[in-house]
């Protein structure tokens, strides 16, 4: 059996641990920091049998050489622009299969918030780093507004069922902006009331799934003239693209 769980690191992210219940290995995903995580396999008994990284940030692989040097475990990651960490290098559509923790995961390409960043999926779970969040997205740091949109669009095409786990606490401040957008979305008043009641007792709001974000997510529904109307009227422009009505609505975000 496998268990997913979230180890905290710093103000606001998450690191997520994969462990086979049967034999206690264990992966990690985006370790920005060594001490939570060595802290949960020793605490557990764990053998650490993977890192994946999604993409280069600081907050994400700061913790990556400390893990190696103390638990060997293979690091996987992507092709480009992080600094040669990864011992295997994966990309767009290679499939990777973790054996000790009888984990298979296929890899996807997410340009937008950086050049780099992947995610690592099957129709269970999809870890997606700092690409989608409940509620909204990542800020397009080194992409380009139509490549972090085709990101999205990609993600949201998963089957609706797929868990998604993303790497930071942001939901409730995701969620009042995009009440600002969508003030009379039931699915969205009805998920942030929800949201707000368990994070009183500091419960995790992630994971998400892709059919919650479809229907409360408005970064996922740029195509929808409701969305395009409400962000024309905000910049005071007639807005019928669904890429343009993206590029607005991350700068609007960007304010918020």
């Amino acid at each position: 059996m496998l268990k997913i769980e979230p180890i905290n690191a710093f103000n606001d992210n998450y690191i997520w641990l994969l462990t086979n219940t049967k034999n206690n290995h264990a992966i990690v995903v985006d370790p920005g920091d060594a001490k939570p995580v060595l802290d949960v396999l020793r605490t557990q008994n764990l053998t650490l049998e993977s890192i994946l990284i999604t993409h280069k940030h600081a907050d994400h692989i700061g913790g990556v050489r400390e893990l190696k040097d103390l638990t060997n475990a293979t690091i996987y990651g992507p092709t480009k622009n992080i600094g040669q960490l990864a011992d295997v290098e994966v990309s767009e559509g290679q499939q990777i299969q973790l054996e000790k923790t009888g984990v298979k995961l296929r890899v996807l390409e997410l340009p937008g918030h950086t050049m780099e960043h992947i995610a690592y999926y099957n129709e269970q779970s999809l870890f997606c780093g700092d690409t989608l969040f409940v509620g909204g997205c990542g800020r397009v740091f080194e992409g380009t507004m139509p490549e972090m949109f085709a990101s999205l669009q990609k993600l949201a095409s998963l089957p609706a069922t797929t868990q998604v786990y993303c790497a930071h606490e942001y939901t409730e401040s995701n969620l009042n902006f995009a009440l600002a957008v969508e003030s009379n979305n039931q699915d969205l008043i009805n998920f942030h009331n929800y949201i707000t009641k368990i994070r009183t007792t500091n419960q995790p709001s992630v994971p998400s799934s892709i059919k919650i974000e479809r229907e409360i997510n408005p970064f996922l529904r740029c195509h929808e003239a409701a969305i395009q109307d409400r962000v024309g009227r905000h910049y005071g422009l007639s807005v019928n693209d669904p890429v343009e009505t993206f590029a607005l609505l991350r700068q609007w975000k960007d304010k918020f």
